[in-house]
C-alpha cells in the first residue's frame, strides 16, 4: 500500500488549517521563473503580506529536495528565489521531483494538486495556462485546464495569460465543465488588460457570492475547480490594443527561433517585458497582488460559510 505524501507545513499554515481559518495557496514558479533576484523574493513577500493583511494565511507551495512544502518562511523563500536549475513542475513531473529528491517550483496545475492534498480550497496566481496560439498544429495546451476540471480548488487569476488563444481556452474550459466567473464585470479579463473583448460565462460581485456558489457545487458532488477571473486594477492595466501588437511581435520571434513546449511561455513573457519597457512586469505584480487580496477574501467567506 502506497503511503500518503507527507506535506511539510509552516506552524502558521498548520495552525490555520487545524482551526479552519482561511488559507490561500500560492504557486512558486512566479518566484523561480517569473523575474530576477531580488525582485522575485520581494514580490513573493509582498504577496504574502497582502494575504495576511486581509486576515488569511499564505501557503506558498514548492518541492524542496524532494519534500513537498505548503508554506515557506522568509529564509526558504529567499533560498528558492536565489536557486538555479529549479524544475518547473506540472502534473506530469510533480511526482518525479518528489521521488528523485529534486527541487521544483509549482505551476498552476501542480499547485492545485498540492493545495488539495493540504486541504486548501483557494489559490491565487497571476494567470492560468490554456490553449496556445497555433495549437491546432502544435497541440500545445496547458495541463492547467485538465487540472481545473478534476481538482476542487478555486483559482483566482486575472484570466488566462494574454499570449494564449483566449476564445479557445474558454471553449476548452466549458467543454471540461469548469465554471469561469468574472469578478465585478461582464467582460472576461485578459491578464494585463481588463477586457479581452469576450463576455465571461458567469459574473459575481462579492466574495460571499463566490463562496455560496462553491458550497452549492460541493453539494452537487463530483465537482472540479472554479476559475475566478479578476480584472487588473484600472490604474495598472495596459490596454488590450497595445498588448495585441506586442504579443504578435513576441509570437513571431518565438516562431522564428523555434521555441517550443515549456519554453514558450517564459520566452514570450521575456520578449513582452522588453517590448513594453518593463511595464508588463509592473502590471503583472499589480495583478498578482490584486488576486491575492481577492483570494484571501474568498477564503474568509468560505470559512464563514462553514461555521
Amino acid at each position: 500500500m502506497t503511503a500518503p505524501i507527507r506535506i511539510e507545513k509552516t506552524p502558521e499554515v498548520a495552525e490555520a488549517l487545524s482551526l479552519g481559518r482561511p488559507v490561500v495557496a500560492l504557486e512558486s514558479t512566479i518566484i523561480t521563473h517569473g523575474m530576477p533576484w531580488p525582485g522575485n523574493r520581494d514580490m513573493a513577500l509582498e504577496v504574502e503580506a497582502a494575504i495576511r493583511a486581509e486576515g488569511a494565511v499564505p501557503a506558498t507551495i514548492a518541492v524542496i529536495e524532494g519534500k513537498l512544502h505548503a508554506g515557506l518562511d522568509e529564509a526558504a523563500i529567499t533560498k528558492l528565489a536565489r536557486a538555479k536549475d529549479v524544475m518547473k513542475l506540472s502534473r506530469a513531473d510533480f511526482a518525479y521531483a518528489l521521488a528523485e529528491g529534486r527541487t521544483g517550483a509549482t505551476t498552476v496545475a501542480a499547485t492545485m494538486m498540492a493545495a488539495r492534498l493540504a486541504g486548501i480550497s483557494v489559490f491565487a496566481t497571476g494567470g492560468i495556462g490554456g490553449v496556445h496560439q497555433g495549437a491546432s498544429e502544435s497541440f500545445d495546451i496547458s495541463a492547467d485546464l485538465d487540472e481545473l476540471a478534476r481538482t476542487p480548488v478555486i483559482v483566482v487569476s486575472a484570466g488566462a495569460k494574454a499570449i494564449l488563444d483566449i476564445p479557445k481556452t474558454l471553449e476548452a474550459l466549458e467543454t471540461r465543465g469548469v465554471p469561469v466567473v468574472a469578478y465585478g464585470q461582464d467582460a472576461m479579463p485578459a491578464f494585463w488588460s481588463r477586457d479581452s473583448g469576450l463576455k465571461a460565462p458567469l459574473r459575481l460581485d462579492a466574495p460571499a457570492a463566490i463562496a455560496r456558489f462553491e458550497h452549492a457545487r460541493r453539494a452537487l458532488g463530483g465537482h472540479g475547480g472554479m476559475l475566478v477571473a479578476n480584472p487588473v486594477p484600472e490604474a495598472d492595466e495596459i490596454p488590450a490594443g497595445v498588448m495585441k501588437i506586442h504579443i504578435e511581435t513576441a509570437l513571431s520571434r518565438a516562431a522564428e527561433q523555434r521555441i517550443e513546449a515549456k519554453a514558450v511561455t517564459p520566452f514570450l513573457l521575456g520578449e513582452i517585458l522588453e517590448l513594453t519597457g518593463g511595464e508588463s512586469l509592473r502590471t503583472n505584480i499589480a495583478l498578482v497582488l490584486n488576486n491575492a487580496r481577492l483570494a484571501a477574501r474568498i477564503a474568509a467567506a468560505l470559512a464563514a460559510e462553514r461555521t
